[in-house]
């Protein structure tokens, strides 16, 4: 399952959101998406679990907590085509 996380602060990173996501189960990929011109961290990134029972508790725990001081949004991502 594809995994948005909304709100994150700009300090965080993609290794910080593999590390936090391993706790509910295996996570296969983990990205922060950036600004392509200046590298500043656009405030959301992806996560990628190939257990959704794993992932959907992630989201049910995750959402809506406190992280480096943001609340952050966690919640299945949107494949818009």
């Amino acid at each position: 399952m594809n995994i948005f996380v909304g709100n994150l602060n700009e300090k965080i990173e993609g290794y910080h959101l593999k590390t936090e996501f391993m706790a509910y189960g295996k996570v296969t990929s983990a990205a922060v998406i950036k600004d392509k011109l200046t590298g500043v961290s656009r405030g959301f990134g992806f996560i990628e679990m190939p257990n959704d029972e794993e992932a959907l508790k992630a989201i049910d725990v995750l959402n809506g907590g406190k992280w480096e001081g943001n609340v952050i949004s966690v919640r299945k991502a949107v494949n818009k085509k």
